[in-house]
């Protein structure tokens, strides 16, 4: 079970972009779609029925899509690497992902690649495909890149991951050399991490850029227990302003949630009046209560 999924801040194009990306990849299909209920529409804005979350899979790999509203932007910081058995496939990803959206690294040859492509795609999610030969089938792996003050930390950053997860280890490290200005000799060039059994990347840039993390991509870990949430929790949130609602800021800007197993079903009751009194408790919390929000659901 994939227990890290990336989670995506859209305004109202949720269920858009579940369509269009479950067309494009194989293996594409809608799991779940969780509706606001009557319950905190002061906070979250959004009319009661109208669709909170889809959560969806491609290539295997599980993500959610959640209708928030205009307050974050999507951008290159966490962006998805493709890594794609043939050449052929990289040509098909990015004519389908090009639809309407923006080339930041035009589809070519590079030293590091035979076939690669950075796209930003009509929604903003922003895809890295290149061709890897060794691999199968197409495989996603998010990758972040480390900008502006975090510029250099990305080792650290990687390190400290890798020893909050099970089974957390580092892979393949390249790192910039003394000609390479502005990135500073010996900082990530690129690197590979494993969390929880999911492969990761890490990139470092001195370059200038307009973006850095921010909620609009975030990690969604699923807890079975709270005493699992507990130790996240306490392990990763380092900006205790940013915390609500289960979402943490990290040490270096990345937003993480950490939620219980099963929390679309708590949400999606078919007891509307439950639901409200669910959504009532969770919006009152910053690190999630199980407890408190299976209280609420009985009414007491």
């Amino acid at each position: 079970m994939q227990k890290i999924i990336p989670h995506l801040w859209f305004n109202k194009e949720a269920e858009d972009a579940a369509t269009f990306y479950t067309s494009v990849f194989n293996g594409g299909a809608i799991h779940s779609t969780v509706r606001y209920p009557e319950a905190g529409k002061e906070i979250h804005g959004m009319d009661a029925g109208s669709v909170m979350t889809v959560e969806f899979e491609i290539e295997g790999y599980r993500f959610v899509a959640l209708n928030g509203g205009p307050h974050f932007t999507l951008n290159p910081a966490i962006s998805f690497m493709v890594g794609c058995p043939t050449k052929e496939k990289v040509d098909e990803l990015w004519e389908k992902l090009s639809e309407g959206g923006t080339a930041l690294m035009p589809l070519d040859t590079y030293p590091f690649s035979e076939r690669f492509g950075w796209i930003k795609d009509k929604f903003g999610v922003t895809w890295q495909i290149s061709v890897v030969e060794e691999v199968p089938d197409v495989n996603i792996i998010p990758s972040l890149l480390f900008v502006g003050d975090k510029a250099g930390k990305a080792e650290e950053a990687i390190q400290h991951y890798t020893s909050v997860f099970k089974d957390g280890c580092i892979g393949t490290v390249a790192r910039y050399g003394a000609n390479q200005a502005p990135d500073k000799e010996g900082t990530i060039m690129y690197a590979d991490f494993t969390l929880a059994g999911q492969k990761f990347a890490a990139m470092d840039s001195a370059h200038e850029h307009q973006f850095t993390f921010n909620e609009a991509i975030s990690l969604m870990v699923t807890c079975a227990t709270q005493e699992e949430i507990d130790y996240y929790w306490e392990k990763l949130s380092a900006v205790p302003q940013a915390e609500q609602c289960g979402w943490l800021k990290d040490a270096y800007g990345v937003s993480w949630q950490i939620i219980p197993e099963g929390m679309d079903a708590l949400l999606n009751n078919p007891d509307k009046e439950a639901a409200n009194r669910a959504m009532n408790a969770m919006l009152q919390m910053k690190k999630i209560d199980i407890a408190a929000i299976e209280r609420a659901l009985r009414g007491e």
